[in-house]
């Protein structure tokens, strides 16, 4: 199974709301993912200080090292993802040595039971071929499509060698296939 971008906007609504409702831990996790395409491996060990400086203002960048890759990543969090963690950290209680996402045994919430909680959501709001990284590449597809189709950034932010491998990752290949097959109907 090839883990796929979420093409529709309301099925991303449905499963955010759902998330909300069950633990906003998790609601947390899918917005990030979805604002910053992320690896979920990056996501999940975050602190609050890597978001706020000591007077509870946000950081200028969100600055970390991937786990996969090594390299420094610098993001500037949007404001419809600030105005989530903002209340989140308030009704948490979180201080700034506190992890963004903390489980119950003390440390941070790990990937595979993230993944059982997200998979759970887009199984039942109907969306199919699911997994961690589908967050990633719904940040891609969706950034692709808004942003004019400017491959190089999105390549460059994912890291890629290439763009095919980007328009592959993201599953625009198989969209303009699929629409291909539609152009010339006998």
């Amino acid at each position: 199974m090839t883990v796929e971008p979420i093409r529709d906007k309301s099925k991303i609504k449905q499963m955010y709301q759902y998330l909300h409702g069950k633990d906003q831990k998790y609601d947390l996790i899918f917005k990030f993912g979805l604002n910053t395409g992320l690896r979920i491996s990056d996501i999940l060990p975050l602190k609050v200080k890597d978001i706020f400086v000591s007077n509870g203002e946000f950081r200028d960048y969100l600055v970390l090292k991937e786990k996969k890759t090594k390299k420094e990543k610098k993001i500037k969090l949007n404001n419809a993802l600030r105005k989530r963690i903002q209340p989140y950290i308030k009704e948490n209680n979180l201080t700034l040595a506190d992890y963004l996402f903390p489980s119950k045994k003390g440390s941070h919430i790990g990937r595979i039971q993230a993944y059982r909680v997200l998979k759970e959501a887009a199984n039942l709001v109907g969306i199919q071929n699911f997994g961690t990284h589908s967050l990633r590449k719904t940040w891609g597809y969706w950034t692709y499509n808004t942003s004019k189709y400017n491959i190089g950034l999105i390549m460059d932010t994912f890291n890629h060698s290439s763009q095919s491998i980007t328009l592959r990752y993201i599953g625009v290949n198989q969209d303009q296939k699929d629409e291909l097959y539609s152009l010339v109907q006998f």
